[in-house]
């Protein structure tokens, strides 16, 4: 695919991969970023994209960053501490504040962050940064977000936008800096993440469940803090990184206010607020079952034709038609009580699948599901009446319908008094659990009603 660069005034830079299953946090590196760069002031936020999460070589959880800095101008506002040092951001940049020819001292420094903090040793971590003096093309994020981009064709973007960048390894981390570099922000959520001092790193978190549902309580802008039926904490990691939680929102005014409210046992070593796609399902696209692909992100509206099953490990399996083609949908056991909604379905209902499409065996990992109208499922209560001597008829054999024993009369299938089975579910949206949703889904409370 080609893009087409777009000029601008400001340096964009996108980073990405330099985390692993083993540590470090690519968004820790940006901290560092800010403060290895005094000279320029943070345009706006800095950003946090994730990517197409159903990609199969995907970072850790599949974010890239990009920050803009320039001349600031107009109103600054807080986006963050440092040590003790406050992080400002400011709404608009006054003009260019270094020639975008002479960027090497910018570059020297990204350099110097990633040979300090990047995972190098981990098999499947492979940074890149990129510095660009203009946007790129939004269609690159858009691709990167909802299906896959050629390392070549984010290459020859950059070639042709004059940007500067650097890939390590098999530079697959190209692909998401110049994505996070792309987006243009539609929907948009913020989400503060504070980090622990080094010393820290690796141990046990020891956040106070109480002061996270009260914080939730209290801050009603704020989403996906606590899981209520599992009783878990949802915003912090388990992983060994260097953050300590992270308090998504839908405007950035209170979320300092918000991370206050959180108790610890250990001190914030800095924190900064993100503007993001957390929760806006910009990975997702309406498609036909059968124009759907591996690796796709899809919602998908189609019948249920073959009814929910439970397989190993606790996961549940049905299958959807359209008139293109049918396709299975997975509702995997991490989504807990969400299972129940799905073993609910019966043949006939018709729904929409919202997820991400495993490439083999071809399925829809359900991430939400709206139910659009529920089928008239009827059950056997007795055997037809013989009309003639109002006896009960018998089974006349298997499809054969059904005759009386008394006078012979017979009655054809189907004509079994029923009643109509109560299904325990309604039309309507349905989603897991807060601990079980992925970051780039959008709950249900940010739907318009």
């Amino acid at each position: 695919m080609s893009y087409v660069s777009i000029g601008g005034g400001s340096i964009y830079i996108g980073i990405d991969d330099t985390d692993s299953l083993e540590g470090m946090c690519t968004t820790y590196l940006l901290t560092e970023l800010i403060r290895e760069l005094p000279e320029l002031d943070v345009i706006g936020y800095p950003r946090l994209v994730r990517l197409n999460p159903m990609i199969p070589w995907k970072t850790r959880g599949n974010g890239a960053l990009c920050i803009r800095l320039g001349n600031g101008g107009g109103k600054k506002h807080i986006i963050g501490r440092i040590g003790e040092k406050e992080c400002w951001g400011f709404d608009a940049e006054k003009r260019a504040a270094f020639s975008h020819q002479d960027i090497g001292w910018i570059r020297d420094r990204i350099e110097g962050l990633f040979d300090k903090y990047a995972m190098f040793d981990a098999a499947d971590t492979n940074p890149a940064f990129v510095i660009s003096g203009g946007k790129l093309p939004a269609a690159l994020y858009r691709d990167a977000v909802r299906g896959i981009v050629r390392l070549q064709d984010a290459v020859s973007c950059l070639k042709k936008s004059g940007a500067v960048f650097r890939g390590y390894k098999n530079r697959r981390g190209i692909i998401g800096a110049s994505a996070a570099v792309s987006w243009e922000p539609g929907d948009r959520t913020y989400e503060v993440i504070a980090y622990r001092e080094i010393q820290r790193w690796g141990t046990q978190r020891r956040i106070e469940h109480q002061s996270v549902i009260k914080m939730d309580k209290k801050y009603g802008e704020t989403f996906n803090n606590y899981d209520y039926e599992n009783r878990h904490v949802c915003i912090a990691p388990s992983s060994p990184c260097p953050v300590l939680f992270g308090i998504r929102a839908e405007s950035p005014e209170r979320l300092p206010a918000a991370l206050g409210a959180v108790r610890c046992d250990e001190k914030i070593g800095r924190w900064i607020i993100f503007e993001t796609n957390h929760g806006t399902d910009d990975h997702l696209q309406r498609k036909k079952i059968g124009k759907i692909r591996g690796y796709d992100c899809v919602i998908a509206e189609g019948t249920v034709c073959q009814p929910p099953r439970n397989i190993e490990g606790g996961h549940t399996i049905f299958k959807i038609r359209d008139q293109t083609g049918e396709i299975d949908c997975a509702v995997y056991e991490p989504s807990k009580q969400f299972r129940q909604t799905a073993r609910k379905l019966c043949l006939g209902d018709m729904v929409t699948a919202y997820g991400g499409v495993r490439d083999e065996p071809r399925t829809i990992n359900i991430e939400k599901l709206r139910v659009k109208r529920l089928a008239d499922v009827r059950i056997k209560v007795a055997n037809p009446m013989c009309r003639a001597c109002g006896k009960r008829m018998k089974s006349a054999g298997r499809n054969a319908g059904y005759r009386c024993a008394v006078c012979g009369k017979k009655a054809a299938p189907g004509t079994a008094e029923t009643k109509k089975l109560k299904r325990g579910i309604k039309p309507g949206f349905y989603e897991p659990p807060p601990s079980a949703r992925r970051h780039i889904s959008k709950p249900l409370r940010r739907f318009v009603q």
